[in-house]
């Protein structure tokens, strides 16, 4: 149990990949908070399992990514419960799909809330504590759309892209204080997020639902597959040893070749 004494900030982590992460985590031994929305005893239920899985805490934060204070609340109870928040991993995102003519403005104001700016004030609340204790790492959940584009998902792109400059920024100016700051760049995981997007892509697309797994989800994946949960959370756990302290201000691509072609 390498991070034994560790404590993890994951945002967006009730469900999917960001539950992935903080499995993977806790059976490692950190302390976990996790984040977001969903049915409150199965939220619970993650909870204890997580504690019984490290054998250190595990609590849930209810914070709304929309809001800045509640975010940096968020890491400053971490900080005030644990004493630390050494692993920030900023996963919270939501998707909308429709033409730029006809995508509503107010989706596109979420999206940019939920999937970049969250992280900007997750980061600025988490730093000052990673400074002073020369250590952290901060792992933004990018995408395959953080480097290439694919029509009707404007505010997705932009968002994952700047989640990208983001994390390139932030590990300049903590390069000295023994933090890194990656992305981690998934493609298609089958995910709650990717299957609710299916009739949006279906309806933009004028396509089945077979059509929009086979002909848009997986035909830029060359292996013809959905990446897991497990895999991306593999990646988190090698990036928090001490063994990744020289990979900083990368874009790590989990995507089946997608971004290779």
């Amino acid at each position: 149990m390498f991070l034994k004494g560790k404590t993890a900030v994951i945002t967006g982590s009730t469900s999917g990949i960001g539950l992935a992460y903080a499995k993977a985590l806790a059976a490692e031994g950190a302390n976990i908070v996790i984040n977001g929305f969903g049915d409150a005893a199965a939220i619970e239920a993650e909870r204890v399992a997580l504690e019984q899985a490290s054998g250190a805490g595990a609590t849930y934060s209810p914070a709304d990514m929309t809001k800045p204070d509640e975010i940096a609340a968020m890491v400053h109870d971490a900080e005030g419960r644990f004493g630390a928040v050494d692993i920030l991993i900023n996963n919270a995102g939501i998707q909308h799909v429709a033409p730029i003519e006809e995508f509503p403005i107010e989706k596109w104001d979420a999206i940019i809330a939920i999937n970049l700016s969250s992280a900007f004030h997750s980061i600025r609340a988490a730093v000052p504590g990673m400074k002073a204790r020369k250590w952290g790492r901060i792992i933004n959940t990018a995408s395959a759309h953080s480097l290439v584009a694919s029509p009707f998902k404007s505010a997705y792109v932009t968002a994952k892209h700047g989640l990208a400059g983001l994390a390139k920024t932030v590990a300049l100016e903590t390069a000295t204080f023994g933090i890194t700051a990656n992305c981690i760049s998934p493609g298609y995981v089958w995910t709650p997020l990717v299957e609710k997007q299916i009739p949006d892509t279906m309806k933009a697309r004028n396509m089945t639902r077979e059509q929009v797994m086979n002909d848009v989800l997986l035909a830029g994946q060359p292996t013809r597959e959905f990446v897991t949960v497990e895999q991306v959370a593999s990646l988190v756990l090698y990036l928090c040893r001490d063994e990744a302290r020289g990979i900083t201000g990368a874009n790590l691509s989990v995507d089946g070749g997608w971004t290779a072609q």
